[in-house]
């Protein structure tokens, strides 16, 4: 649908999906025409309404949508929307704007949409995300306004909460700018006594490493600094907080090495679950392929860890591994009773894939589906290509 046929509904649509925080419903939405500068009748535009909401993805979805017919007038009031309710805060923005009194609701929100997580507070009818922050930097970001590396710092500090949108916006602002100011910082901070600024360090130069940059016909260039400055930190840092995004790091690494492998096996038995979850991913670059022995013992011993996070990431890898031995297989057959009913579904897939017999009966300790939810149902239906595969070959 071209943005000229889209209606009032479209619109309404749209500004329902804004209020609910649902970046995916608001993009289809853009996508199919509707318009986020289209007048409401309070005066607002659903671009507006969106940094109201404190949500920066929904944010940024709808203000990508507007292109350049943005006027100085209407950027300039996205901008003092922005820091108002930054400046004001979450809570106290919501009591000036409904007159309410009494206690607010608060409740965790993990965004899927940009993978972030907030605070969504409730009062007086009228609910926000407390990202106001990660709204006012990236407008800033998207609309050509160049914070300093002290500002953005701070604003990530304030939150001390490096799995929140205002920690996490801040530090990928910081990471696309590709310069040295950033770079040089983030040295700077990593012998850092605290270790809350240690941690940013750590993220961000793990942004560093995944953000997209401006294309050049070179090789980023600090690919093999940061891996140069991450493997002895990773030695010698104790802050499992700090240690987990420098290792995040290393793993983003493309170039095989080594050394990354050795220390993921000094690693596999880190008494905090966090730095052994980040170990399967250390290996598989040289000697330690999934196919080598040691790797799979390490793998195989892991995969009966008693965190399940760890347990988790096991499947995770190994579940789409191309190269599935008898031993893989039976390492993805031990996680059919896991009580995590999504890694129950990898587990059948993978083993389906691998054509091992043991997917059929994986299927049936799978459970319930409500297959509506799912926006793609090949991972599902995996058992029943296995099924349909041998039923094929014994008739040929």
């Amino acid at each position: 649908m071209a943005m000229a046929e889209a209606g009032p509904e479209t619109t309404d649509a749209l500004c329902l999906a804004v209020a609910a925080f649902d970046g995916r419903r608001a993009a289809a939405l853009l996508d199919a025409g509707a318009d986020p500068l289209r007048p409401l009748p309070d005066g607002s535009t659903p671009l507006l309404r969106a940094v109201i909401s404190g949500n920066a993805g929904v944010t940024v979805a709808l203000l990508r949508h507007a292109g350049d017919r943005l006027t100085e007038e209407q950027r300039a009031g996205l901008l003092a929307c922005a820091r108002h309710w930054y400046e004001t805060g979450a809570e106290a923005g919501l009591r000036l704007a409904t007159g309410a009194s009494g206690p607010v609701e608060s409740r965790r929100f993990v965004d899927d949409f940009d993978v972030t997580e907030y605070h969504v507070i409730t009062l007086g009818g009228m609910r926000v995300c407390d990202g106001h922050s990660a709204v006012l930097t990236c407008l800033e970001a998207e609309l050509g306004f160049r914070r300093s590396f002290d500002e953005l710092f701070a604003r990530a500090l304030a939150r001390a909460d490096a799995e929140h949108a205002d920690w996490w916006e801040a530090t990928v602002a910081l990471a696309k700018r590709s310069d040295v100011e950033a770079w040089e910082a983030a040295l700077a901070l990593r012998s850092d006594p605290d270790p809350l600024r240690r941690q940013f360090a750590a993220y961000l130069m793990w942004c560093f490493l995944i953000v997209e940059h401006p294309a050049t016909s070179e090789k980023w260039p600090w690919e093999r600094r940061a891996v140069d400055v991450l493997l002895p930190w990773a030695t010698e840092e104790t802050d499992p907080a700090v240690l987990v995004p420098v290792l995040r790091g290393l793993n983003s690494v493309d170039d095989d090495e080594p050394e990354i492998e050795e220390l993921g096996l000094a690693l596999r038995t880190h008494p905090d679950p966090r730095v052994r979850v980040q170990v399967p991913s250390m290996l598989g670059r040289t000697r330690y392929a999934y196919t080598h022995p040691e790797a799979l013992d390490v793998l195989a011993t892991m995969a009966r860890d008693p965190d399940a996070r760890v347990r988790a990431y096991v499947c995770e890898v190994l579940y789409e591994f191309e190269g599935r031995s008898r031993a893989v297989a039976d390492i993805l057959a031990g996680f059919l009773d896991e009580d995590d009913q999504l890694v129950r579904i990898k587990a059948v897939s993978g083993l389906a894939d691998a054509d091992d017999p043991r997917c059929l009966e994986g299927a049936r300790l799978i459970g319930p589906v409500d297959r509506a939810e799912w926006e793609d149902t090949w991972l599902l239906d995996a058992a029943e290509r296995y099924a349909q595969r041998r039923t094929a070959a014994a008739g040929s």
